[in-house]
């Protein structure tokens, strides 16, 4: 287990601990590891949680193969890892082998919660956060936060003993669940893309004036998206149009990039996203994946979106962009309908009508949400209290 008592012993002279570790205040145990989409408002949350209570101590549960071993240091929290829970979506010899692991989690899981002394534990869901409900049940207070329009097994368990649950959309399938929306990173929540625009377009290379869309495929599933959109970056050019394009670190992306030749805007492509930020401010809309906190943050700033729901898993995905869609900040397509034609029509109809981009953009930013990440902090420190 890998924590702040072996960190402590390697940091160099003079480099600062973790955030909230020599605080005096409510220690909060956040369980959001794995993917980005659980790993982001967990953070979010933690940030609220210390600027609301600048003494309080905030650890992060993690395993040594999500996300969180990268993203949790680089935000300054103490990170703990535990043994994964994976949970088996069809019946397999791994099957048999969960009701031991999930013991050796919960044991590994509760020796962290009494090392730190957690006063509460909150989940995101995921598999970080089944052993930790698991291990503070009937010991420690539990708050559970259901990102997606459908809960997953996780946070039902986790329903089961907290003694709060929020939600970030109505029907979620957890019962009695306050729906307060996504947290979200105050440098999203509080992005004035106006005054960002001209600085985000250079740090890109972007044409300064040019309507720009924005294309993401997340960590998973951009396949789809990068070929259909490459595919109409001849046809986006001349429409005048430009493109940054994050592509996906594990992807390669080949396209005929002569815009500068022919006088069209330059379409931009780059593996990641380092400056989220700067990517939402230097764009007018965005083609997406509709993951619960992609969803959020695009609508939180009000940019007007084409959402491509990954084609697998429950049918969330669709669920998420469903309310934005229905108040028009949105389209939405099917991933096996989305064609390089399909881009054409829709980015070109949308980023050259004025009127149009303006009236989206008023709608999505409508179904967003500013204040879930300090409402949600007051929730858990009220619990904390208990």
């Amino acid at each position: 287990m890998t924590g702040f008592h072996s960190l402590r012993g390697t940091l160099p002279l003079g480099e600062e601990l973790p955030r909230g570790v020599a605080g005096t205040g409510p220690c909060v145990v956040v369980a959001g590891g794995g993917t980005a989409g659980h790993i982001e408002p967990a953070l979010a949350l933690a940030d609220a949680v210390m600027r609301l209570v600048p003494g309080a101590r905030v650890v992060a549960l993690g395993t040594k193969r999500g996300l969180e071993t990268g993203i949790v240091p680089a935000r300054g929290y103490q990170l703990e890892l535990i043994p994964p829970v994976p949970m088996p979506r069809k019946p397999t010899p791994a099957l048999l082998k969960l009701p031991m692991r999930v013991r050796e989690s919960v044991r590994a899981t509760r020796a962290v919660l009494e090392s730190v002394g957690a006063d509460v534990v909150v989940g995101f869901g995921g598999y970080v956060a089944l052993p930790a409900y698991l291990a503070a049940r009937n010991r420690i207070p539990i708050v559970v936060h259901e990102a997606n329009a459908r809960a997953g097994l996780a946070n039902k368990v986790g329903a089961r003993y907290a003694v709060k649950v929020a939600a970030a959309v109505p029907d979620s399938g957890l019962a009695g669940a306050e729906v307060i929306g996504i947290p979200l990173r105050q440098s999203i929540t509080s992005l004035d893309r106006a005054a960002l625009r001209a600085e985000a377009r250079a740090h890109f290379g972007l044409d300064p004036n040019a309507p720009t869309l924005l294309v993401t495929g997340g960590s998973q599933g951009a396949r789809s998206i990068n070929n259909a959109v490459s595919g109409a970056a001849r046809e986006l050019g001349d429409a005048g149009i430009g493109v940054l394009h994050a592509f996906g670190r594990n992807n390669t992306l080949a396209v005929q990039n002569d815009q500068a030749q022919r006088g069209a805007p330059p379409y931009i492509a780059v593996p990641y996203l380092e400056r989220m930020d700067l990517a939402l401010a230097a764009a007018d809309a965005v083609l997406c994946r509709s993951g619960a906190m992609t969803v959020a943050e695009v609508s939180s700033v009000g940019l007007p979106s084409v959402f491509v729901p990954l084609p697998h898993g429950n049918g969330e995905q669709a669920l998420n962009a469903s309310a934005v869609v229905a108040a028009g900040g949105g389209e939405l397509v099917p991933d096996a309908e989305l064609t390089s034609q399909k881009v054409i029509e829709l980015v070109v109809g949308i980023l050259t009508d004025p009127r149009r981009l303006s009236a989206m953009s008023a709608a999505a930013q409508g179904s967003g949400s500013k204040t879930a990440a300090d409402v949600l902090a007051r929730i858990v420190l009220e619990a904390a209290k208990s």
